[in-house]
């Protein structure tokens, strides 16, 4: 079968179109006929090697790809699942170790990590919502903000910003979120109740509108310590990396505050996760925003555009 892999640890230029043995399904197993995968920033570390050292005795090439979309073309011999030949579904992958990704033609799962796509969503959409949306509902269970409290989302037009505060929205906060000039209709049309100006400063300028502070940071942007500054005294603030990766930061509450690391491998298989995901999409509260679909051919340049930053919404590759 074809897949976006690579050989060694590197820049977007390692990636390359490899013929790779066609997979199929276990019991237990399903196979998905993957029809879009949607790049992401984890695609990128996963590529430039940061973690080089659950691949250590797995034969390359390695294959990238956290999300699919595709539709079920086989199911493994006495596998219990609701799911046919057939069926437009979604799935989050997990392409660290000896796993394979999701940029491939065919990638085989376990049932219960596929679920049927939203109706009414295309695949290229579809692809976009799983590993970002598992992760911002995994940071908004962490928290268990109770409706009426402040959350600022950092980072608020891009990927998992935006379904952090379309998912905070719908819960019933008052979501506060950073955005530059162009993108704050954006972010307001996302369900921002308030909104400040990204970059140097947010934190204050967080904080002038909320002199007692927020309950609590979600912070997709990555703008680290700083931001502690915004929240109250016994609120809280979520991280996405760990502070060994890059853009990671080290983050010491000194006890006033909460820190928590969102890590979406936690939700890695959860169905009844997956599918809360596909009904929230189908009722408008999770919006997803396709950049840009590109042939799989052109992995490389979409690692090259994620990376020079400026992007909204997710770029996809067809297959």
């Amino acid at each position: 079968m074809r897949a976006v892999g690579f050989y060694d640890f590197g820049g977007p230029d390692v990636l390359r179109i490899v013929d790779l043995p066609e997979p199929h399904a276990g019991p237990g197993e399903v196979r998905v006929r993957v029809h879009a995968a949607a790049v992401n920033p984890a695609d990128t570390l996963i590529r430039a090697g940061v973690h080089a050292a659950a691949f250590a005795g797995v034969p390359a090439p390695y294959v990238p790809g956290m999300d699919i979309a595709g539709v079920i073309d086989e199911i493994g011999p006495g596998t219990d699942t609701e799911l046919a030949p057939g069926e437009p579904v979604m799935a989050m992958v997990m392409p660290i170790g000896p796993a394979a990704g999701g940029y491939a033609e065919y990638v085989v799962l376990p049932a219960g990590w596929v679920v049927r796509a939203p109706a009414g969503i295309e695949h290229a959409a579809a692809a976009t919502l799983p590993m970002n949306g598992l992760t911002a509902l995994r940071a908004l269970d962490q928290l268990a903000l109770a409706p009426g409290s402040v959350l600022a989302v950092t980072g608020a037009a891009g990927a998992l910003g935006g379904y952090l505060v379309q998912l905070g929205g719908h819960a019933g906060l008052t979501v506060v979120a950073d955005a530059a000039p162009a993108d704050e209709a954006l972010v307001r049309a996302s369900g921002a109740a308030d909104v400040v100006a990204r970059g140097a400063g947010v934190a204050e300028r967080i904080r002038a509108r909320y002199p007692d502070g927020v309950d609590a940071v979600a912070d997709a942007a990555l703008v680290g310590p700083r931001l502690l500054d915004a929240v109250r005294d016994g609120g809280a603030y979520v991280r996405f990396r760990g502070s060994d990766e890059p853009g990671g930061h080290e983050i010491d509450g000194q006890g006033r505050i909460v820190v928590r690391t969102t890590f979406v491998p936690d939700y890695a298989g959860r169905t009844d996760k997956l599918r809360q995901i596909r009904r929230l999409a189908e009722a408008g509260v999770l919006i997803p925003r396709v950049a840009t679909t590109l042939p799989a051919a052109e992995a490389a340049g979409a690692h090259r555009r994620l990376e020079a930053g400026g992007v909204r919404g997710r770029l996809v590759l067809s297959f």
